[in-house]
């Protein structure tokens, strides 16, 4: 992948590929991780840092935009 394709990618809402708002999903897109990976790191840091992880991820639902499926 190029530096300037890789400039423009943005963090989104995957809710095609959602459990609960589709934070995990997105996140593992962007980092071309598998959304499983980044929920079992999710679900271990909510074990050991349940305020933050939670408080985390409301804010990434709120701010993150949708994710535009082309067709």
């Amino acid at each position: 992948m190029s530096n300037l394709s890789r400039a423009k990618r943005k963090i989104t809402l995957d809710k095609d590929n959602a459990w609960i708002f589709g934070v995990c999903a997105g996140v593992g897109d962007y980092l071309n991780l598998d959304a499983a990976i980044v929920r079992v790191i999710g679900i271990v840091g909510a074990l050991f840092m349940p305020k933050v992880m939670v408080a985390g991820y409301l804010v990434a639902w709120l701010i993150l935009d949708d994710k535009l499926t082309r067709k």
